[in-house]
């Protein structure tokens, strides 16, 4: 006990003094940052929104962590000033004061470049050039990834580690790094072939020989595709860029095509009437796309004649097109009763030879 008490008389009054600042200080860059929360920062963020910079608004958004605890870093660097037990010019303190700071603003910069983040869109306003949609989650994780090593290389520096050396350690195990990772080789130089060819895009309905859904992600290795049954399915690039992909949403329109089968009692003036009534309305409706319109008798079919339609919608959405359809088959039935047409049902026409005489029997079967 006698340790502490020497302690404790070796400390003087002006020590009482310095230490209380210190701690003041901190205190007090406490205080300021709750100030700067409430005040300051949410004036930015008016002034921006009232200019409509959504740049400048994101740019705040991402740095609000950060100048938080950068104000608190501050606060403490300046309270050891005043602190008798540690030197401001300690090395060992500066380095972590500026190590601190380097951490800070890296964080800032990693959420400024998210791939949410309007930094792309403006500087491809800036450059009057166009960034694909497909490219920005690349982009930003590349920047991300710059942004760290970089950050760890002043890191690094700034406790006099040789950076260069650890390059040239890079350098001589890349091949066995290379030969280790090769499935991840793979699947990145898949993902290279994806975005230059841009079969699609995050948004996109897709159709693979293993998948079908919309895009909602593509990264370094793997794309994420969620499927109708609202389930997410990853696939490696490596895969998807050696499949077939139909991308349903680049089609300019959709089709439809069935064939009407009607009753072999339709007589061929009703028949063509028939015809002609679809295609007329098929023609000067304004939800059928013009370019293309079939409709047309092709088949004696077992048990009806058959009228074949080929022709796509104006809208490639699902649901409207689907409305399309349903007008037009109720069209269909319309001219059909108009024109005492029935629709066939299936049938068979069976022989029968009994007693010499030949009997026919005709039974019909209508399908379930």
């Amino acid at each position: 006990m006698n340790w502490k008490w020497k302690f404790w008389e070796s400390i003087s009054s002006e020590d009482y003094i310095h230490i209380a600042i210190s701690v003041g200080i901190i205190l007090f860059s406490f205080l300021l940052r709750k100030i700067f929360i409430k005040y300051i920062y949410y004036l930015l963020v008016k002034v921006a929104r009232k200019g409509k910079n959504d740049f400048f608004n994101y740019m705040l958004s991402a740095f609000e962590k950060p100048l938080q605890v950068l104000i608190i870093i501050i606060g403490v660097y300046v309270s050891m000033g005043y602190f008798p037990y540690i030197n401001q010019d300690n090395d060992i303190f500066g380095h972590l004061i500026r190590v601190s700071v380097i951490l800070m603003i890296t964080w800032g910069l990693y959420n400024l470049s998210s791939s949410s983040s309007l930094l792309f869109m403006k500087i491809s306003d800036a450059f009057n050039f166009e960034i694909d949609e497909i490219l920005i989650p690349f982009l930003s994780k590349a920047v991300r990834v710059i942004i760290i090593a970089i950050s760890l290389s002043i890191i690094a520096q700034e406790f006099d580690y040789d950076v260069s050396g650890f390059v040239a350690g890079l350098g001589l195990g890349g091949l066995a790094f290379a030969l280790a990772a090769q499935e991840v080789i793979k699947n990145l130089f898949g993902g290279v072939v994806i975005i230059t060819e841009k079969p699609f895009s995050i948004g996109d309905w897709i159709e693979t020989p293993t998948i079908e859904g919309v895009v909602e992600d593509i990264n370094f290795r793997s794309t994420i595709v969620r499927t109708f049954a609202d389930s997410l399915i990853t696939i490696p690039n490596s895969t998807l860029s050696n499949e077939p992909i139909t991308n349903w949403s680049k089609m300019g329109k959709r089709r439809i095509t069935f064939n009407l089968g009607v009753e072999y009692s339709t007589t061929k003036e009703q028949l063509e009437i028939v015809i002609r009534r679809i295609r007329e309305y098929l023609e000067n409706s304004e939800d059928i796309h013009p370019e293309t319109i079939f409709v047309r008798f092709s088949d004696y079919n077992d048990s009806s004649l058959d009228i074949m339609l080929y022709f796509f919608t104006n809208t490639i959405d699902f649901d409207e097109h689907l409305k399309v359809k349903e007008d037009v088959n109720f069209k269909i039935m319309e001219i059909l009763e108009e024109e005492n047409v029935s629709v066939a049902f299936p049938s068979r026409t069976i022989y029968m030879d009994q007693d010499n005489q030949e009997t026919i029997k005709t039974v019909q079967t209508q399908k379930e």
